[in-house]
């Protein structure tokens, strides 16, 4: 008697295997990548240099301790793509040491203590990102003041020493400006009006996100994404917003601004359609996004984080389960 074989996500059904699916994911967040670089300097650069080396180290010395070859697992590029996705989301003033520790607890925790790749239950760079944003508040505030700039001096010295070299580096991001000035009791025409949201860069944010579209777009054309969860997330976000500007758009933000501030398309492209974590049904995507999408706008809007973007995903990781139980599509002559 034989057995058929099995295996864990991510499954290809194509010639290419998960290496070359992990390196059209990092050759397509390159144009979000340069563009974080060229609008906040050095730290974007340094940080996914150094939280992809991180993550490689503890990816080898995790499969050691557990007696696994290193080979496949530690070329097929999931580990240093868990780097840059972590990078991304950290603010460019990051520290080494808060870096080493989301790292720790994304390949460690997050993944090979469930049993490795294919098995994690939840997204590894999102769930380092979380500790670092419910244990460390106030470093996760640090973003350079556009206005002012930053050096590779100013960078290295708040990298190495967690300490700021200069007043001018801290600044805010649009979101951050926008739920502060919102729990102020000012209005949105009154936040544009004296130039809140523009100190806080949300043309360049504009940019950015739409640099994401492009490797997203990319993805798609490629085939190493599906369509259903980016709409999903697009839509469940959009709605909502939809619903409360229309209520009440002086203190409500549009579905506009909502979709191009902060990193949310690098959340739609890049975190929310991981293979493993995500739902695996075309009808479970769709559900599994549209969850993403109304979780995020109610913890921008009444939550304490001003991007509630990896609170969302790691929340809808648990429903991934339940929805792809109930989803699952009827094979061809079972009856429903």
């Amino acid at each position: 008697m034989s057995f058929l074989s099995s295996s864990p996500a991510p499954h290809q059904h194509s010639q290419r295997n998960v290496a070359q699916m992990m390196r059209d994911v990092l050759l397509a967040m390159f144009p979000v990548s340069l563009m974080l670089c060229w609008t906040y300097g050095w730290g974007v650069l340094l940080n996914i240099l150094f939280a992809a080396s991180c993550c490689w180290l503890l990816e080898a010395a995790a499969l050691k301790i557990r007696g696994r070859n290193l080979q496949p697992w530690l070329t097929d590029g999931s580990a240093p793509l868990t780097g840059v996705l972590l990078a991304l989301a950290l603010p460019p003033l990051t520290p080494w040491w808060l870096i080493v520790i989301a790292s720790l607890f994304a390949i460690v925790f997050a993944k090979h203590l469930y049993g490795g790749l294919g098995y994690n239950l939840f997204n590894p760079a999102m769930a380092g990102y979380a500790v670092l944003l419910i244990s460390f508040p106030a470093y996760m505030a640090w973003w350079p003041d556009l206005s002012a700039g930053s050096s590779l001096n100013d960078t290295l010295h708040y990298f190495l020493y967690g300490t700021a070299a200069a007043d001018a580096l801290s600044g805010a991001t649009p979101l951050d400006a926008l739920q502060t000035g919102l729990k102020q009791m000012q209005t949105l025409p009154e936040l544009v009006a004296n130039g809140t949201l523009a100190t806080a860069g949300s043309a360049e944010w504009v940019w950015i996100n739409l640099a994401a579209i492009a490797g997203g777009l990319f993805l798609l054309m490629r085939r190493t994404i599906t369509w259903q969860i980016p709409a999903g997330v697009i839509l469940g976000l959009t709605l909502s917003a939809l619903i409360a500007w229309i209520g009440d758009a002086a203190v409500n933000p549009s579905p506009w601004l909502q979709l191009v501030s902060g990193g949310t398309m690098i959340g739609v492209f890049f975190i929310a359609t991981d293979p493993v974590s995500s739902a695996s049904t075309p009808k479970g995507k769709l559900i599994y996004g549209a969850g993403i999408g109304l979780l995020t706008y109610v913890i921008r809007t009444w939550g304490a984080y001003p991007d509630g973007f990896a609170f969302a995903v790691l929340l809808m990781n648990l429903a991934v389960p339940l929805i792809d139980r109930y989803t699952r599509p009827t094979l061809y002559g079972q009856v429903q």
